[in-house]
């Protein structure tokens, strides 16, 4: 395959991957904003999917509206949902022929979909709910077409890979910022509404319930999403999927990079398969997380020297 395809193939999933997992955060986010009666702030949301300038996103952390338009449709920002799908959906057309018709439709439609005017009414003068809902459904076909209809070779791979790198990422970073937040605010420990909303964000809400019945606690939490290979977006499964999928590329042709590779995924999944929420600590937890992520980027340094350096 050649280099430009595969990153194509790889970066269109991670877009369509970083899409799903923002609308997700944006509807919890908006539901609790309408919930709580205290001032609501959504400067962990904004520290998370942002790549402008904080200081100067904060000063619309209190209005809801104002910033669900921002990460949703704005232009300007290069991380909203409109941009990020505009160019999952322009390496879609690149590679056009190394993927069903079906997705193709899938991701073109998800594109029109973010640029109807009618999404902004719904943000702007009626129920934003109603416009991330449209687009969580658009990002569920567009994953339920991918599984049933996409052959099982090396343009799966990659996809497979850049959705579970993108979804460890994503579980990293939420994590570490809300557990970030409970420095300055303690009495979170004990917010039931805080970790509901934590878990909600990340589809663990259920499982948590099924799997810890003892209440919401801190330690549980960071068992599920970083350990819990049961979860589909606890860092522990991503790193699982990641060396599955990356173990279908081997090729003679490639063996010295492969091995390479391959090396540091194992050593990864080893360092968060042998790690203990104990041996993590809450106090070091952010160390951890920080390497953690660290090593992931790594992975996907490599991925970029050795599999895209020609795209």
């Amino acid at each position: 395959m050649l280099s430009r395809v595969a990153s194509s193939l790889y970066w269109l999933s991670r877009y369509v991957e970083r899409s799903d997992g923002m609308l997700r955060m944006l509807k919890i986010n908006y539901a609790s904003s309408q919930d709580t009666i205290q001032e609501f702030t959504w400067k962990p949301v904004i520290r998370i999917f942002s790549s402008d300038d904080e200081n100067e996103l904060l000063n619309i952390q209190h209005d809801s509206r104002a910033v669900i338009e921002y990460l949703l449709l704005n232009r300007e920002n290069p991380n909203s949902i409109l941009n990020i799908i505009t160019l999952a959906r322009e390496n879609a057309r690149s590679v056009q022929e190394h993927i069903p018709k079906d997705l193709w439709q899938c991701l073109n439609e998800y594109y029109h979909t973010v640029k109807d005017e009618k999404l902004l009414w719904y943000v702007q003068k009626d129920d934003p709910i109603t416009a991330l809902d449209i687009l969580i459904k658009q990002v569920m076909l567009y994953h339920g077409t991918a599984d049933s209809a996409m052959e099982r070779g090396e343009s799966r791979s990659f996809m497979k890979i850049g959705k579970h790198l993108e979804r460890s990422i994503q579980s990293i970073d939420i994590l570490d910022i809300k557990f970030s937040s409970i420095t300055t605010n303690p009495d979170l420990l004990t917010d039931i509404a805080y970790w509901k909303h934590l878990l909600l964000s990340l589809g663990g809400y259920e499982l948590y319930l099924k799997t810890y019945r003892q209440g919401f606690d801190a330690k549980n939490i960071i068992e599920l999403v970083m350990l819990n290979n049961d979860f589909p977006r606890s860092a522990l499964y991503s790193m699982h999927n990641i060396e599955r999928y990356f173990g279908r590329l081997k090729s003679e042709n490639n063996i010295e990079h492969y091995n390479n590779l391959s090396f540091k995924i194992g050593r990864l999944k080893s360092m968060i398969t042998y790690s203990s929420v104990n041996t993590m600590g809450e106090e070091q937890l952010h160390d951890y997380l920080t390497q953690i992520r660290s090593e992931v980027f790594g992975i996907g340094n490599s991925l970029n020297e050795y599999y895209f350096a020609n795209s």
